[in-house]
């Protein structure tokens, strides 16, 4: 909790008590002005900000807010209760309703996104800048500088694991690349002389000398940080309802209050020549004013947004303000990134084709000649092998860099990789392959879109086994529940080949599918969507921060998600499970129907009473009762957001 929420409370707390002191002290018959002192306390200790921005707002003539009608009517409060001799406990607590509503408001905003330019920590530490001299062994030397001080045409060393952190192109080595967080691509890239490699990507396997094509403020991940800042600048606020309301309720009650003080006596004393009974119209009229103060409405829509808030929470959903639940009711359009979002984000072995030996003894063999690879695809050969490979069964095993791995099993040569690697080797592959062997490939992205990792065993084709990114279980499940809350289109951007990208989007039924995009591209796909109706985009990468800023509703992943994602995002999903997206549309649209039934429960109830007091016909019990009874029940009404059914 922030600081200044803390005071806040503190206040609460000791105007509170305060003010439930005041009931006692009524009965000990104290002079009223010493009982008005007294409530006068705890009405500035929880109200002095109230009065001070309502002081402010008429200074600089933006007189019409909640704070001048709140300020209004419990001062009236105070006057009536001088007047009419009864005690002054509404204004304080009409006061410390307000606040408390405040303070509810102001813990769910705090959950917002924070600074733009602090969460997106994307920037490589480093740089190693190759510089003309030699060291001891006659090798260029490197040193390590800051990514600022490199020139475009500079040569940089990448290192297996680190970050590439400018944008150039390969000028030596063979390499695969991560590429996944730059544009979501489930497969790593294989890299070569004169290939083009972006900022953001992570080396893998072999040392790469890179010849720098832009200065670190042009490559990659500076853009993507511009596309965020500018993202957020273009995004609308939602306008806070009670201030809306105001601007049309304050003026309106005033000039009504005023009216009913000062009419009825003009129109008594000049027209009907009466007696003016001044008093009678001007504790009408201060009546009038408790009747009309908003509590309910100012602590039942932000109770109500919080209740919901905290009914999210306990599903796994983490919405970071009430102006978000708003935005998410009216949402027409999701768009979802794939890999991480509707997928695993890892890769499993979905189906096994031998040839001339066994499914369990092909996997054998692919996974003891993989066993020193750190390679994602050799490690998911590892886990469906599902036992430890013995590495004394394996002996001169040698990687060939973007193409596979050779090793001797058993004293047999295994080879294991790409087509490439069969190539080298002189194997043909046949010209159709066998049927997938026991496999259950129900949940898995189609065949023909998954990586191929092929086996032969001294150089005879033995087999293949298929390896893709696994499809959630829930994602289906997903798309079909939000079709089902209303929701009129589905759409999956992601930066994954063409193939794969279809065949997820076939397999889930999704609407629409955009493939092979950049984060930029990511951008102007949304942005040409927007348009077309309130939108949410689903993502979990660095690569998706610039498009769910830039979405009404940005939805992330938050257990695999990347912290500039999360951070980006307004909506968190803290389990990944896609199919808690349906059910955070569902519980903002209890959230807002609760809200409009206090609406108009609440401004129907204080219509009603307003004009009944005006009349005569109800006095200071029915203008409690519009004022507290009205916000106690909008109040228990607003609690029903809790339950999440």
């Amino acid at each position: 909790m922030k600081k200044k929420h803390k005071k806040l409370l503190i206040r609460i707390i000791i105007a509170a008590v305060l003010t439930a002191a005041l009931i006692p002290l009524k009965l000990l018959g104290l002079p009223k002005y010493v009982t008005l002192a007294l409530a006068i306390v705890p009405y500035l200790i929880i109200g002095y900000d109230v009065l001070r921005k309502a002081a402010k707002g008429i200074i600089r003539g933006q007189v019409l807010d909640e704070c001048f009608l709140m300020s209004i009517a419990t001062i009236g409060a105070f006057v009536l209760g001088y007047i009419s001799d009864g005690d002054f406990f509404e204004a304080p607590a009409v006061m410390l309703f307000y606040q408390i509503g405040e303070l509810f408001q102001g813990l769910a905003v705090d959950k917002s996104r924070k600074n733009i330019a602090a969460l997106m920590d994307i920037r490589p530490d480093h740089a190693n800048l190759i510089v003309d001299a030699v060291n001891s062994e006659g090798a260029p030397e490197v040193r390590v500088v800051s990514p600022d001080e490199v020139a475009p045409g500079s040569l940089i060393l990448i290192k297996p694991g680190e970050k590439v952190p400018i944008d150039g192109t390969v000028e030596k080595g063979e390499s695969a690349l991560d590429t996944a967080a730059l544009t979501g691509e489930s497969v790593p890239r294989t890299v070569r002389t004169g290939d083009e490699v972006l900022s953001g990507t992570v080396n893998l396997s072999a040392e790469l000398v890179l010849r720098t094509t832009k200065e670190f403020g042009e490559s990659t991940v500076s853009r993507i940080m511009e596309l965020v800042e500018n993202a957020s600048d273009r995004k609308s606020k939602s306008e806070n309802f009670i201030s809306s309301f105001a601007r049309i309720y304050t003026p309106a009650v005033c000039i009504a209050a005023v009216l009913l003080a000062v009419l009825p006596p003009l129109i008594s004393q000049f027209i009907l020549n009466s007696s003016p009974a001044w008093t009678t119209w001007l504790y009408r009229a201060l009546a009038f004013l408790v009747a009309s103060c908003p509590c309910a409405l100012v602590v039942s829509i932000p109770l109500g947004f919080f209740a919901s808030l905290g009914g999210a929470g306990r599903e796994g959903i983490l919405i970071k303000g009430a102006s978000f639940i708003e935005a998410l009711s009216r949402t027409q359009t999701v768009v979802f990134d794939k890999t991480g979002t509707l997928t695993e984000g890892s890769f499993e072995v979905v189906s096994v084709e031998p040839v001339s030996i066994s499914s369990s003894a092909l996997l054998e063999l692919a996974a003891l000649a993989e066993t020193d690879s750190p390679h994602p695809i050799a490690l998911s050969l590892i886990r469906a092998y599902g036992k430890t490979p013995d590495r004394s069964r394996v002996d001169n095993i040698r990687s060939i860099s973007g193409k596979g791995v050779i090793a001797d099993v058993d004293g047999r040569t295994v080879a294991v990789g790409n087509a490439a690697l069969l190539d080298l080797l002189g194997v043909a592959l046949p010209s159709a392959s066998p049927a997938a062997s026991g496999q259950d490939s129900s949940a898995t992205v189609a065949a023909a879109s998954a990586t191929c990792s092929y086996v032969c065993v001294d150089n005879i084709y033995a087999g293949r086994i298929l390896i893709s990114d696994r499809i959630k279980a829930g994602s289906k499940g997903a798309i079909e529940a939000l079709h089902s809350c209303g929701i009129t289109r589905t759409v999956m951007l992601t930066g994954d080949r063409k193939e794969v990208a279809e065949d997820v989007a076939a397999a889930l039924g999704i609407d629409k599918v955009y493939s092979e995009l950049l984060p930029g591209d990511k951008v102007d796909k949304l942005e040409a969507l927007l348009p077309e109706g309130k939108l949410a985009f689903v993502g979990d990468g660095i690569n998706d921060a610039p498009v769910l800023v830039r979405a009404d509703i940005g939805i992330a992943m938050g257990g695999i998600g990347s912290d500039a994602a999360i951070e980006a995002a307004d909506v968190v999903l803290m389990d990944d499970d896609p199919r808690k997206i349906a059910t955070a549309i569902r519980i903002s649209k209890k959230c807002m129907r609760i809200i409009y039934e206090n609406i108009c429960f609440s401004i129907g109830v204080k219509l009603l009473s307003l004009v009944l007091v005006a009349l005569g016909v109800g006095g200071m019990w029915l203008a409690i009762f519009a004022d507290v009874g009205v916000m106690v029940l909008a109040v228990l009404n607003a609690v029903r957001a809790l339950v999440n059914k």
